[in-house]
C-alpha cells in the first residue's frame, strides 16, 4: 500500500515537471523566434523626427542689444575744433513680428520719460526686448534700427531724428539660428554688425526650458541631448568646452576637438581662450584683440593724468574696426579678475625697456589668467616701448604721456615747425597714436621686419634728414617715428599707396598671434633698430609645421581640394593664406576619429607668421572630406 502510494507521487511529480518543461519551451520559442521573425520582416527602424518646437515651455523670443558703438568720434578728433566733445544721442527701435518697441520711451507705473543713450559706446548698458509668439511658430522676423538725434538751429534747441543703420534677420525656432543682414559665420562675426554709422553687438534666443539656450528641436533631433537638462556646463566629449558653446559655433559636442590648438580665425586666441572670453564678445571665426590698460599716478600738481582717454580708446577701436578686427580695451571694466584694467600704478618719472621695471607691473597688476589672451599696456609718465616682460614674448607695452613730450616730443631739433598747442584734442590723439604704434608691434610690424618702422636715421644731420624725406619719408604710418610725433592728422598705419621699397601696406602684414610667439630677435640693452643681423631662426616655418604634426602626412591632393572648397566661406582670406592638409597615419593617437588636420599661415612676409591649426575633418571611404562624422 505504501509503495503504491509512493509510486503515484513520483508519477505525479514527473508529469508536473514535463508540463513545466513543455510550457517553458513554448514560451521561449514564441519569445525568441517570434521576435527574430518580427525583426526580419520589419527591416531597419528609421529614426523619427520629433517636430515639436516648444513642448516644455511657453514659446517666446528674446532680443538682446548688448552694445552699440557710434563710429564717428575718430573723424571728429582729426578735425580742428571742439566737435569731438559733443557726445551723440541715439536710441533703437526693435520690431519683432510686428511688435514695435522704441527704447527712448520708458514707462513704468503710470510715469514716463524719454531716455536716450548719450555716449559714444553703450558697453555695459545692455537692453532686451521680449516677444510672446504663437506656440509651435516656426520663424520670426526681427528688425533692429538705430536712430540718431541731431541738434538743429543756432542754439541747438531743436532736433531731428535720423534712422542710421538697420538690421533685419529671420530667426528659426528649430535651429536657434538667424540669417539675413547678419548670419552664422558671416564676414564681420555672428551677432555683430558693422553699419555705416554704428557698430552693434546683439543676440537672439528663444525661451528654453533648461536654460542652456539650445532649442528643444535641436537637442532632440540633432544633438541627442536632454532638452530638460542644462548643457551649458556639460562636456560629453571631454574636450574642455561644454555642449552649449560648441553648438553655438558649429562644433559637434559628442566628438573631441583640439580646442587647445584650434584657432580658425588666426587671431592668437585658441578656441579654449575664445570660450573663456565669451562674456566679452569673443568670436572664434572673427578676429579679436584684447588689451588691458593701467594708468599711473600723477607726479605732481602740474603733471597731467596718465590714463588712456575714452576718446583715445574709441579712435583706436574704430581704426581696427575699419579693417574688420574687433579691438576690446579694458581700462576699468566691471566684474573682471582682481587687478583688471584701470588701476593707477606707482609713479615713475621714466620707465625704459632696458631698465626692466615693467616686470613689476606685469607680475603684480596683470592677472595670470589673462596672460596669453590679453596684451598689457601701461600709460605712464615717460618712455614708449613694446618689449617682453617675461621670456621673449612681445605682449607688454608702455606709453609715455607728459607735458614735455606733448610740446615737441623727441623731435624738437628737427620738427619745431610742427609744434602743436597743448589742447585736450591733441593730447588724446597723441596718447592714442602712441598706443596704436606699440600695439602694432604686438601684431607683427617690427623694425627687423620693415626698416621704415622705428627708423631714426634722420636724426644724424640735415643731409640725413633730406635723404630720409626721399626714402623712408614715403612710409606714411604711425609706425614711422618721423610722422608719429609730428602729424596729428595721421592716426593710421600705412596703406602702402607709395609703393615699395620705402612703403608697405601695414594692414596686410599684420599677424595677430605675434604677442604669443617667441621672437626671432633678442633685444638686449642698448639695442638699436633695425638690427636685422640679430635675427636667429632655429626652425624654418616648414619644420615648425612638421614639428606640430607628428604622425601626420601632408597631402597635396587634399590641400588643393580644401582650397577649392573655400569659395563658400572662410574666417580668414584664402587668397592671403597658405593652407596645408595633413592626414593621420596609423601611429597617430588622438581622442577623436577625425583623420585630417588643416593648418593655415597668413601670407604676410616679411612679417613672421607660423602655421596654425584652423580645422579638423574626416576623409571617408570615397576619399571625400567631411567635417562631421555620422553617429
Amino acid at each position: 500500500m505504501y509503495l503504491r502510494y509512493k509510486q503515484k507521487i513520483i508519477i505525479g511529480v514527473s508529469l508536473l515537471i514535463v508540463v513545466c518543461l513543455v510550457v517553458s519551451s513554448v514560451f521561449v520559442y514564441v519569445q525568441f523566434f517570434g521576435e527574430e521573425k518580427e525583426t526580419i520582416t520589419e527591416g531597419p527602424v528609421e529614426k523619427k523626427i520629433d517636430d515639436r518646437i516648444s513642448p516644455y515651455t511657453n514659446q517666446g523670443l528674446i532680443l538682446e542689444i548688448n552694445r552699440i558703438r557710434h563710429r564717428g568720434l575718430l573723424e571728429k578728433l582729426l578735425k580742428i575744433g571742439t566737435s569731438w566733445r559733443e557726445k551723440p544721442s541715439f536710441y533703437f527701435i526693435s520690431n519683432m513680428d510686428d511688435l514695435e518697441y522704441v527704447s527712448k520711451d520708458v514707462e513704468a507705473l503710470g510715469s514716463s520719460s524719454e531716455t536716450l543713450f548719450n555716449m559714444w559706446d553703450t558697453m555695459f548698458h545692455e537692453n532686451k526686448v521680449v516677444r510672446d509668439v504663437d506656440e509651435e511658430q516656426e520663424t520670426s522676423e526681427i528688425t533692429l534700427t538705430i536712430v540718431e538725434r541731431v541738434k538743429k538751429g543756432l542754439l541747438g534747441r531743436r532736433f531731428q531724428d535720423f534712422e542710421r543703420d538697420t538690421i533685419h534677420v529671420t530667426y528659426d525656432y528649430r535651429t536657434g539660428r538667424w540669417n539675413g543682414d547678419d548670419n552664422f559665420r558671416d564676414y564681420d562675426g555672428y551677432g555683430h554688425y558693422v553699419g555705416s554709422y554704428f557698430e552693434i553687438w546683439f543676440n537672439i534666443y528663444q525661451i528654453d526650458a533648461d536654460g542652456d539656450f539650445i532649442p528643444t528641436w535641436t537637442e532632440v533631433n540633432v544633438l541627442g541631448t536632454n532638452p530638460q537638462i542644462d548643457d551649458s556646463k556639460l562636456d560629453p566629449d571631454g574636450d574642455g568646452i561644454p555642449t552649449a558653446w560648441e553648438w553655438r559655433w558649429g562644433y559637434n559636442p559628442h566628438i573631441w576637438d583640439d580646442h587647445v590648438n584650434l584657432d580658425p580665425d588666426i587671431d592668437g586666441l585658441e578656441n579654449i581662450e575664445e570660450y573663456k572670453m565669451a562674456k566679452w564678445f569673443a568670436d572664434p571665426f572673427s578676429q579679436d584683440i584684447y588689451v588691458e590698460v593701467d594708468g599711473m599716478e600723477r607726479g605732481g600738481f602740474f603733471d597731467p593724468p596718465h590714463v588712456l582717454w575714452v576718446e583715445s580708446q574709441q579712435a583706436i577701436i574704430e581704426r581696427y574696426c575699419q579693417h574688420n578686427i574687433k579691438l576690446y580695451i579694458d581700462h576699468g571694466w566691471p566684474d573682471t579678475p582682481k587687478n583688471g584694467g584701470g588701476e593707477l600704478l606707482p609713479h615713475y618719472g621714466t620707465v625704459s625697456q632696458d631698465s626692466g621695471m615693467i616686470l613689476q607691473f606685469y607680475n603684480n597688476y596683470f592677472p595670470d589668467e589673462r596672460k596669453g589672451i590679453f596684451r598689457y599696456a601701461v600709460v605712464g609718465h615717460s618712455g614708449n616701448f613694446n618689449h617682453p616682460a617675461k621670456s621673449n614674448v612681445y605682449d607688454t607695452m608702455h606709453i609715455g604721456a607728459n607735458i614735455k613730450q606733448m610740446v615737441t616730443g623727441n623731435l624738437k631739433k628737427v620738427f619745431l615747425q610742427h609744434k602743436h598747442p597743448i589742447t585736450p584734442r591733441a593730447w588724446r590723439l597723441s596718447v592714442g597714436a602712441r598706443l596704436m604704434h606699440e600695439l602694432c608691434h604686438t601684431v607683427g610690424i617690427t623694425p627687423w621686419s620693415f626698416e621704415g618702422c622705428d627708423n631714426l636715421s634722420y636724426f644724424a644731420s640735415k643731409q640725413a634728414r633730406k635723404q630720409y624725406d626721399e626714402t623712408w619719408g614715403n612710409y606714411y604710418s604711425v609706425m614711422n617715428y618721423y610722422y608719429l610725433l609730428s602729424d596729428m592728422s595721421l592716426f593710421d598705419y600705412s596703406d602702402g599707396s607709395n609703393g615699395p621699397p620705402y612703403d608697405q601696406n601695414d594692414w596686410e602684414h599684420l599677424y595677430l598671434p605675434t604677442f604669443q610667439t617667441d621672437a626671432f630677435v633678442v633685444e638686449e640693452i642698448y639695442f638699436g633698430p633695425p638690427c636685422t643681423d640679430k635675427i636667429v631662426d632655429e626652425l624654418g616655418s616648414r619644420v615648425r609645421l612638421e614639428a606640430r604634426s607628428d604622425n601626420w602626412n601632408y597631402s597635396e591632393q587634399l590641400t588643393q581640394r580644401y582650397i577649392d572648397d573655400l569659395q563658400d566661406w572662410s574666417p580668414i582670406d584664402p587668397i592671403k593664406t597658405d593652407f596645408r592638409v595633413f592626414v593621420k597615419t596609423d601611429g597617430a593617437n588622438i581622442p577623436s576619429d577625425r583623420n585630417i588636420r588643416i593648418y593655415g599661415k597668413p601670407i604676410v612676409e616679411p612679417t613672421h607668421a607660423e602655421w596654425v591649426l584652423v580645422k579638423e575633418g574626416y576623409v571617408n571611404e570615397d576619399g571625400m572630406i567631411q567635417w562631421e562624422i555620422e553617429d
